[in-house]
């Protein structure tokens, strides 16, 4: 199962961002039989709506609670003497002087595919970083200004290990994570591709960017 879905991860990010959903319809038929069991258990879940998840790497609508996230993640653990957090909000606008221009922001993603995707990357920066711990939590759905979408929160022993390490897996989120976003805007509703200067900062990391 692994080749094919790394195959059908590189294809569904090489295409154009209005294309990627209909590319990604492929791969959860390759990978829908050995994921089902998986999904269904995280479906079935009795742990409580409140309960903050050990996982590394979540997908939810719902708002998170940045200090509750941070907690779970530090869980008292003695060797930890810095915690490096940033959280991403929806805008208004994407050019100055533009206020109101942007009215929500629509999040599609790949159950198992996206999970997966960010994991690997959670790995990456354990190896490359001196980290003791790191968490994702990123939102889908239709969401409005001043929403938070995504949360990334590292912690490690020292101040610049966290700092390096939060900003690795901002600058992959931003480009490489299988996620689709819809703006509705004034003049309509349009797919957003990742910016030019986003792939800069991926490419700073020695990461090949796709995105071109």
């Amino acid at each position: 199962m692994s080749l094919v879905f790394l195959y059908l991860f590189a294809a569904t990010m090489r295409a154009p961002a209005r294309a990627r959903v209909a590319v990604a319809m492929s791969a959860v038929s390759a990978v829908s039989a050995n994921m089902g069991f998986m999904l269904a258990r995280c479906h079935n879940s009795t742990m409580p709506s409140d309960a903050i998840s050990s996982a590394r790497v979540r997908i939810q609508q719902q708002p998170f609670d940045v200090a509750k996230e941070i907690a779970a993640l530090q869980a008292g653990d003695p060797r930890v003497g810095a915690v490096c957090s940033f959280v991403g909000t929806v805008r208004d606008r994407n050019t100055p002087g533009a206020a109101g221009s942007v009215q929500t922001l629509e999040l599609e993603h790949y159950p198992g595919m996206t999970e997966k995707s960010i994991e690997a990357m959670v790995d990456v920066a354990f190896a490359r970083f001196d980290i003791l711990g790191a968490r994702v939590v990123h939102r889908v759905g239709l969401l409005h200004p001043t929403d938070g979408v995504v949360l990334v929160a590292v912690t490690s022993a020292h101040r610049g290990q966290s700092f390096q390490a939060c900003e690795f897996l901002m600058d992959y989120l931003k480009t490489q994570a299988p996620f689709w976003k819809k703006e509705q805007t004034l003049a309509g509703a349009h797919w957003v591709d990742a910016r030019v200067s986003d792939d800069v900062a991926l490419a700073r990391w020695g990461i090949e960017v796709r995105n071109a």
